[in-house]
């Protein structure tokens, strides 16, 4: 989308009248003033286009940001999901436990209030802007809503990890008392996040139809940013949780409000008129043209602006997602980072529905569900058109998601052209996609690749890959939040089987049994959220806010045996759950801490507890 990837830096807004001088004998577009910008729609439409580039990078799990740039995603590799096999990303040292308010360099506090700036900057200023032919009302009232929705959707990002944070609904002057900003209440917080989705909404167009629009939001984004706050409003983490009861500000200002239950309504009823909203103007759950269930999962991914889409960050020229998943056999290929746990693998169904294992016993090997027809110690006798003959059974008869989302020892891949591999993918010690015997280059710790997300049309050498998005939002995350609200709120009714089957039934999957208990129906959509929202940076954040990551990330984290020779895709004591991480989770660190330096610069901000 040129309007939002084409970026163009005004800085000269935000410096102070005495560093003017410096800036005398520059161009006339050098020496721009607000009323300059605001008063030309190309200058004011650039200044819009330029608060999207603060968007946090969540398409790059692996490449750590410079300073001063938007933050990447650690959130998927800090997760049950994915160990990166590269010791220098942040998610390692936050596995690791090893980070405090001093040492994390995650930027995202400064991005974010940054970007916030600059949407009140524009807020304060649009009305300049006389309608014209290139900027007429409906398009202004338009940019006017993207600032809102921006502003809300960074609003979001800070509490999503901070928790409370300071409400800036207006430019702070240079001359003000910066000190006397303060941390609000996390319910304040979420109320003003909703009231900007709904003045957004009321300014939005209904859905992005323009090509050179794609990446701007609608109606419908406003609509989902509004759902997801109050989904997570609702839930335990900070709706009554009692380890924070007694977070105050030095004012002595409650930061966290007393539980109430009525909460998970109010979030399905969010939800559900997202959903109705944004089918009303043809958004859909994709399904691929030949409603082949792989891939009416897999090209949701791929396939641009889809019809499940409502927003996005575009970056076209990003092909690490691909490069990070290209197996070391394919040519050129040398980062395979992207690993995926054998706990997530070990999570995903059999094609009739069914968990293959109920648990594990205490040397990892595991409890299998005789009913779901899962074995793991034979080979498949016959090939598919996702494996070859000769793989392992436990990758044997899995659901539609399992082979549009992971890459595994025995899987085909990219057997057409321009490449037209015809050998097993191998992740054993010198297997072709394996640690290479004689060195420690980089290879898959799991024994895995991730393939959800990638293009098939990627090639590494010589480099080709299509411009590739991150989606935000999309109508698959609204009805499974709209599922897990009126759970809470109502129980098993109705409307709770059906959004969750409907999920399933697009990946070919039977639909929930009958007479789930509310309990049963929880732990079932908690479920399909763990496979269905895989890798999109929702694990981290639902296993935060239901309070259940002290248990789930502090312990190990398995793959199997990629560090011993000698293997062959028949070798059982390759496919042995082996321990590749031992995972620190502590109390601390539902909420990140607020990172020193910005205490310094404000002491009014009272830090997070335990940190």
């Amino acid at each position: 989308m040129k309007s939002i990837t084409t970026l163009v830096l005004i800085t000269l807004l935000l410096i102070t009248p005495s560093c003017m001088k410096d800036y005398l004998n520059k161009t006339p577009d050098e020496d721009l003033t607000v009323d300059k910008v605001f008063t030309n729609p190309t200058f004011a439409e650039q200044y819009l286009a330029n608060i999207y580039w603060h968007l946090p990078k969540e398409i790059a799990f692996v490449d750590n940001p410079g300073a001063g740039n938007p933050p990447n995603n650690p959130f998927t590799a800090a997760s049950d999901e994915m160990e990166l096999s590269y010791e220098n990303n942040f998610a390692q040292v936050m596995n690791t436990g090893n980070w405090n308010p001093t040492t994390y360099t995650q930027d995202i506090w400064s991005q974010c209030y940054i970007a916030i700036r600059k949407a009140n900057i524009f807020l304060e200023n649009i009305d300049k802007l006389q309608p014209s032919e290139l900027a007429t009302a409906e398009r202004i009232s338009h940019w006017r809503g993207e600032a809102l929705f921006l502003r809300a959707f960074y609003h979001f990002c800070l509490i999503r990890v901070y928790g409370p944070a300071p409400i800036v609904d207006k430019t702070v002057p240079l001359d003000d008392d910066f000190k006397a900003t303060r941390r609000q209440p996390i319910d304040k917080c979420v109320d003003f996040i909703v009231s900007e989705c709904d003045k957004a909404a009321a300014l939005l167009q209904p859905r992005i139809t323009a090509e050179n629009d794609y990446g701007r939001p609608s109606k419908a984004a406003a609509a989902a940013l509004k759902a997801r706050v109050l989904l997570y409003m609702a839930s335990p983490l900070w709706n009554g949780n009692p380890e924070y009861a007694g977070l105050k500000d030095k004012e002595g200002m409650r930061l966290f409000p007393d539980a109430q239950p009525a909460r998970w309504q109010t979030a399905a009823t969010a939800a559900k008129a997202c959903i109705d909203l944004a089918e009303s103007v043809g958004f859909k759950i994709y399904k691929s043209a030949t409603n082949d269930p792989v891939k009416n999962y897999q090209e949701v991914f791929y396939v641009n602006f889809n019809d499940e889409v409502f927003f996005t960050s575009n970056d076209p020229g990003y092909n690490n997602i691909d490069a990070y998943s290209e197996p070391r056999g394919m040519p050129g290929a040398f980062w395979p980072l992207q690993t995926p746990s054998q706990d997530i693998v070990d999570d995903y169904e059999m094609a009739n529905g069914l968990r293959p294992i109920l648990g594990y016993n205490a040397d990892m090997t595991p409890v299998i569900n005789p009913a779901s027809g899962y074995s793991e110690n034979a080979q498949a006798a016959a090939a598919t058109a996702y494996y070859y003959a000769g793989t392992r059974t436990m990758y044997v008869g899995r659901e539609p998601r399992f082979y549009a989302s992971i890459n595994f020892t025995g899987a085909k891949f990219k057997t057409t052209p321009p490449q037209s591999r015809t050998t097993p993918l191998q992740f054993w010690k010198g297997g072709l996609d394996g640690r290479p015997v004689a060195s420690g280059e980089n290879f898959s710790r799991t024994g895995y690749l991730l393939k959800k997300l990638t293009q098939p049309a990627f090639v590494m050498q010589p480099k080709a890959d299509p411009p590739r998005v991150w989606i935000f939002f999309r109508l698959g995350e609204q009805y499974l939040n709209y599922a897990e609200a009126l759970n809470e709120a109502q129980g098993p009714v109705a409307d709770v089987y059906k959004y969750v089957n409907l999920i399933r039934e697009r990946s070919g999957l039977p639909g929930l049994p009958s007479g789930l208990s509310q309990a049963d129906m929880r732990e079932r959509i908690r479920h399909e959220r763990r496979i269905e929202l895989a890798f999109e940076t929702h694990r981290y954040f639902d296993t935060h806010r239901w309070l259940t990551a002290e248990s789930i990330d502090n312990k190990n984290i398995y793959g199997l045996d990629v560090l011993t020779s000698g293997y062959n895709i028949a070798s059982d004591a390759f496919y042995k759950r082996t321990a590749i991480e031992k995972r620190v989770f502590q109390k601390k660190h539902y909420l990140w801490p607020i990172q020193q330096r910005e205490i310094e610069k404000n002491p009014n901000l009272v830090q997070n507890p335990g940190w």
